[in-house]
């Protein structure tokens, strides 16, 4: 079976500020980031589709430990984005001193952006995540 949008073409993408998604022919479901079926219906007839990155705050992290190669970044701020367009996405959350981050956040309104990390041991290499900043 093959990605109709795979990982490499999604990375890249992110690079230009562009987040690409995938919308099911069959029910309508967006998934980002892509992934090989519809996580609604099990369908793997896709459309790649961009989307706006606009989106509101669900919930965050302030990660204080972090993970092995990115200990000078500590403390930054992981939040659960839902999309406008629907589908729930992950990112750092830029802007804003994280130690200065309250339960006031959630419901904010936010736009995305990007970051190329460097790959580490774990890694296939360099690769962009989106990173999201407050207001749109």
């Amino acid at each position: 079976m093959e990605h109709k949008l795979d990982f490499k073409q999604y990375n890249e993408a992110l690079k230009q500020n562009k987040l690409l998604g995938l919308k099911c022919k069959q029910c309508g479901t967006i998934t980002v980031p892509p992934k090989i079926a519809c996580g609604n219906c099990a369908s793997t007839d896709l459309d790649i589709v961009e989307l706006s990155g606009n989106g509101k705050i669900q919930t965050f992290t302030t990660v204080f430990v972090p993970p092995e190669g990115r200990e000078g970044e500590c403390p930054y701020v992981i939040v659960l984005v839902e999309l406008d367009e629907g589908p729930w996405i992950m990112g750092n959350l830029t802007g804003i001193d994280p130690n200065k981050v309250t339960m006031d956040i959630m419901g904010k309104k936010v736009k995305m952006g990007h970051a190329v990390f460097p790959g580490d041991k774990y890694s296939a290499g360099e690769e962009a995540r989106p990173l999201f900043s407050l207001g749109t």
